[in-house]
């Protein structure tokens, strides 16, 4: 059967989430996971269990079974074992429990084999019968050392797995044995498979999540092996039900014998196997998959000793797990590698120009991983190669995928369902941030890759069943194969190719963050060498100037100057250029000089303006700012004001205070030719002049007329150019996000 859908979830490399089932109503999910599979109240009737208090060994529960396997029911370990065998017990519990199991016994008259654990306070004993268990045989353990050289010579995944299950099936018998790995959402695959000729295969098969559940796997990842040497048994219940010791039903999470869950047992009998054993797979602490073997023809049950000897062997290939996926990809890994040093070879060689090291040479940022795409942004701008989504959009997008904590993604739609529409060209998204957060970002682009997959049975048919308890999972009931095609996911980013990404990424930040500070420190000792170091002494004039940088430590584009012209008028000029740092000071520098220059023509403010205007648009084209140049006759108070786009002088009479917006043209760098006209005026004895930079009125939360009347609400006439800028700064308080410079000036 076939079937198409688009991808319903998304997890980012190395994490796990729990599908959805659909068509299943929530309480029997809920039911399926509070079901209390290791605290059953029963075991499997392969053996008995005695658990004793110590040191008196003292039988306080035991199965209901124990007198048919033991011959007599015990108050005491003392009543069933030898006087040696009873010393050899006590000898073994003071040391290592792992290094006494098994402890071979004869029982009335027959052999057993007796494990032991600790649990909630109690001495946990399990006795199972050697009659009646299969064994490989001593000429199978004598190739045990031919065994593991051929685990540990693989040089693929697949030839390991494939050695894994021809092994662990001639050691055990079982009639099929697979290597079953477990995709970042728990579902499982059939990557190698050893069986009986007359079965189907089963390799490549797909099985959902749903099939072992949560608390499943967490036994899994604890418990290296689980044998149901008859799945069609009968639990036999523990006796008492609860644990003195505790009150509690006994934890029989690490017991051999313990029962497993009933629907468990259904699923095994919907899929016709009688015994079945796993082994787990465990890579560095987490649960990579199971060796899962099944028998269909009647019970089985392989000996203690050849369940060691293949948990052994499961341990064995966990330890080579990561070497092996990794000697596979190493090519891959290489070759990553490689052009990212050549990536940072390419940064370091132009280290103020690292976008167009990333995007212009060889090898660009597309290049360092497998994709289709790719995304630069620094400086507020965006560098685009490859097929990516449209550039209004990517921002967004990577911003939305950040925001939830991951890096990557081979389902984007899933995780960001605003992005179902770009899977042409974004299903797959890696993204790293640069530059500490300040919306500086790489990224890799993958597009969707269409992909079959082959289910063992149907995922979405499990349905529910009702019991007196409630509605509870009933599994599958159907195996065969069902294939679907997935849409809306990519191929997955490996973990070779995250850990690349935030390297180059970490790298950048470095050489970014380097690159600002160096940046900040010219530029501060720039924009010192702009400001005065002392007022012109000008004869009946009275000057005050205050400049107060940005608190963030950011150099800004604020300009003040005083400039004596040859006529003998007194020209007073403050400027904002756009931006902040080294760009900005460096073009303030500029400016600076170029309006000086035409100041000294001595032809007026708004031919300076002018002239200045001219000198961008030549010059510096794509740069912005603002100025205001007032030039003042000291001996007849008459004033000429020019403004390119700068906020309003403010002037301070013994009638009022106004603010001067007459004749105010647009900023510098906005035209290329521009007229710019003048407002005159004459400044009597109290009369006051004052100059200042947006940085002194404006704020985010309070509209700028309202500052604006709070600026000539704190102006009067008559104080000295000094005490009225203290004044004005006290009153407005402005914040310390920005650069603010105040000029005063008066005739005295």
């Amino acid at each position: 059967m076939r079937n198409e859908r688009g991808a319903d979830r998304g997890a980012e490399s190395g994490q796990r989430a729990e599908p959805d089932v659909p068509g299943v109503d929530d309480d029997a999910l809920q039911r399926c996971a509070d079901e209390p599979i290791a605290v059953p109240g029963a075991i499997q009737p392969h053996g008995a269990l005695l658990a004793v208090t110590e040191p008196d060994l003292a039988v306080v529960v035991a199965s209901a079974d124990a007198a048919d396997v033991l011959g007599t029911q015990p108050a005491s370990l003392a009543d069933v074992l030898a006087p040696a065998d009873l010393d050899r017990l006590r000898t073994g519990l003071a040391g290592d429990l792992a290094e006494l199991d098994p402890l071979r016994v004869t029982v009335a008259g027959a052999e057993l084999d007796v494990v032991v654990h600790r649990a909630d306070g109690l001495l946990v004993t399990e006795w199972e019968p050697l009659a009646g268990a299969e064994q490989a045989g001593a000429a199978w353990h004598r190739r045990l050392p031919r065994v593991l050289q051929r685990l540990s010579a693989a040089g693929t995944l697949e030839e390991l797995t494939a050695a894994l299950a021809r092994d662990v099936r001639a050691l055990t018998g079982f009639d099929r044995v697979m290597v079953y790995r477990f995709d970042p959402e728990w579902n499982g695959e059939v990557v190698a498979e050893d069986r009986r000729a007359d079965l189907e295969p089963f390799l490549g098969l797909r099985y959902p999540a749903g099939d072992i559940p949560a608390q499943a796997r967490a036994l899994y990842a604890t418990n290296w092996l689980r044998l149901i040497p008859d799945a069609t048994y009968r639990p036999v219940p523990l006796e008492p039900a609860t644990n003195p010791v505790t009150g509690r039903p006994l934890d029989l999470s690490a017991a051999v014998l313990r029962s497993v869950s009933p629907v468990h047992l259904e699923y095994l009998a919907n899929m016709g196997v009688v015994s079945s054993m796993s082994v787990s797979l465990i890579d560095r602490g987490r649960l990579w998959g199971l060796v899962s073997c099944h028998s269909y023809s009647g019970p089985h049950r392989p000996s203690y000793a050849d369940r060691v000897a293949a948990e052994f062997l499961g341990r064995t290939a966990s330890l080579l797990l990561h070497t092996t996926v990794e000697a596979g990809e190493q090519g891959r890994v290489v070759a990553v590698a490689q052009r990212q040093a050549e990536l940072v070879a390419a940064l370091g060689r132009t280290p103020r120009a690292p976008a167009q090291a990333l995007t212009g040479g060889t090898p660009t940022v597309l290049d360092l991983l497998p994709a289709a795409g790719s995304a630069v942004r620094l400086d507020g701008r965006l560098h685009l190669l490859g097929s990516t989504p449209p550039v209004d959009r990517v921002p967004g997008l990577v911003a939305a995928l950040l925001a939830q904590g991951r890096l990557s993604t081979d389902a984007l739609g899933s995780v960001v369902p605003a992005a179902a529409d770009v899977a042409d060209t974004a299903s797959g998204l890696l993204a790293v941030e640069v530059g500490g957060g300040r919306g500086n970002f790489l990224a890799w682009f993958r597009p969707e890759t269409p992909r079959e997959v082959t289910w063992g049975g149907n995922p979405y048919t499990s349905t529910t069943v009702e019991t007196g308890a409630g509605p509870r999972l009933s599994p599958r009931r159907s195996f065969t194969a069902w294939r679907e095609t997935v849409r809306g996911t990519a191929t997955p980013w490996r973990g070779h190719e995250v850990a690349a990404a935030r390297a180059l990424a970490a790298h950048l930040t470095g050489s970014v963050l380097q690159r600002a500070t160096e940046d900040d420190r010219m530029a501060a000792a720039l924009q010192r060498t702009l400001l005065l170091d002392a007022l012109p002494e000008v004869p009946g004039v009275a000057l005050a100037a205050r400049y107060r940088p940005s608190a963030a430590d950011v150099v800004g584009g604020d300009w003040y100057d005083l400039v004596p012209l040859p006529s003998g008028r007194l020209a007073i000029v403050l400027g904002d250029v756009a931006g902040h740092g080294l760009a900005a000071a460096s073009v303030t520098a500029q400016l600076r000089h170029a309006l000086r220059a035409h100041l000294l023509r001595d032809r007026g403010p708004a031919a300076a303006l002018r002239g200045l205007g001219e000198v961008i648009a030549a010059l510096l084209p794509g740069e912005l700012a603002t100025a205001v140049v007032a030039e003042l006759d000291p001996r007849t108070g008459e004033v000429a004001i020019a403004s390119a786009g700068h906020l309003p002088v403010l002037h301070a009479t013994a009638d009022g205070v106004r603010l001067l917006g007459e004749g105010r043209g647009p900023a510098l760098g906005l035209l290329d030719e521009v007229h710019y006209a003048e407002t005159r005026l004459r400044l009597a004895g109290p009369d006051r002049l004052l100059l200042y930079s947006d940085g002194l009125v404006e704020r985010r939360d309070v509209p700028l007329p309202d500052r604006l009347d709070a600026l000539c609400a704190a102006a009067a006439a008559g104080s000295e150019p000094d005490a009225l800028l203290d004044d004005v700064l006290a009153a407005l308080d402005p914040p310390d996000t920005d650069d603010v410079t105040l000029v005063g000036l008066g005739r005295t």
